[in-house]
Order: C-alpha cells, then structure tokens, then sequence
C-alpha cells in the first residue's frame, strides 16, 4: 500500500477536527500535517506539535523557495503548511492536512496527488443550529461563517470526494475507507 496526502477541508463547525482527532487516534498509519506560523505561541502550545513558530523573514524565505504547498496572511501573522515537511512524512506514513477551501485547492496544485476530501453538513440549517450552539461567534460573525460556507460548499465540484458529517461515527467510517481506497491505488 502507499502512503497519500489526504485534504479535509469544509465549513467552520462541519466537525473537521473532531474526525481527524478520530482518525488519527485510530490509525496508526497516519500522520497529521504541523504548519508553520509567524505568531507567537498561545498558552500551551509546543513547537513542532500545534504549529512550527518561526520568524517572518524565515517565512518569506520558504515562500520564495516554493516550500508551502499553500500559505495565508492573517493580522499580519502567516500560516502555512511546509511542503517539506510533508514529504518526509509521506516516505513514513499517510497525511492528514486540515485546511480551507482555498489551501486545498493550492495543495492539489502543487501535488496533483493530493485527495481532496469535503466535510459537508446533512443541510445548512444544521449547521447554522450547530454554531448557534457553540456559542462562540456573534450573531453577525456566525452570519459571516454561513456565507462562507456557502461559498466552501460551492468548491466541492473539484473535490475527489465529499463526506456528509450527520452522524459522526459513520462519517469517521466513511473517510477510514476513502483512505484505504486511496491507500491501495497504484
């Protein structure tokens, strides 16, 4: 079997992250994606574990060597994911990368064998419940996450697979099986 680079991306509050914790305490043979930021640490944060603090003119050097296989500015701090650490990664085990729309989009450009894969929800209304109940956004930031989902869901089309998050023990099972399925492709 090989090793691949799975994509996730969908709307905030989708469950992203929860199915990739699942996936990831599940199976051993894969690896999650660390990106690299020019911020400073929050509280209990560890380099090379939630990020790869480094400085912005660092940053800017990796670009300039075409080391992201996407990166963003956001306040004035970048994010990326190094393409080099990917990589190695991949020589070792699978990948799981965690990012939006448009990083997807930009991965699978810069390595075409990237599998793209959309967390959907079973409908918008659900998902509006569910960021009304997480209660962490305002109304009108919420209303910005709606209308950016709009737009996320819109990018399935160039998606190698969607996974509808209405139940999660099932969602998990269906992603465990896009990647066996990628896994055994030559």
């Amino acid at each position: 079997m090989r090793n691949v680079l799975i994509v996730i991306s969908g709307p905030s509050g989708v469950g992203k992250g929860t199915l990739v914790k699942l996936l990831l305490e599940e199976d051993p043979t894969l690896a999650l994606s660390v990106s690299c930021t020019t911020r400073p640490p929050r509280k209990g944060e560890r380099n090379g574990r939630d990020y790869y603090f480094i400085e912005k003119e660092e940053f800017l050097s990796r670009i300039r060597e075409n080391d992201f296989l996407e990166y963003d500015e956001h306040f004035g701090n970048y994010y990326g994911t190094p393409r080099s650490f990917v990589e190695r990664q991949l020589k070792e085990k699978s990948v799981v990368l965690e990012i939006d729309v448009v990083g997807a989009l930009n991965a699978k450009r810069i390595m075409p064998q990237a599998v793209l894969v959309m967390i959907a929800p079973p409908s918008d209304e659900a998902l509006e419940k569910r960021l009304a109940r997480r209660g962490s956004e305002s109304e009108e930031e919420r209303e910005e996450r709606l209308r950016r989902m709009r737009y996320e869901l819109e990018q399935q089309k160039y998606y190698d697979y969607v996974v509808v998050n209405d139940d999660l023990q099932e969602a998990k099972r269906r992603l465990q099986e896009i990647i066996n399925r990628e896994k055994k492709k030559t």
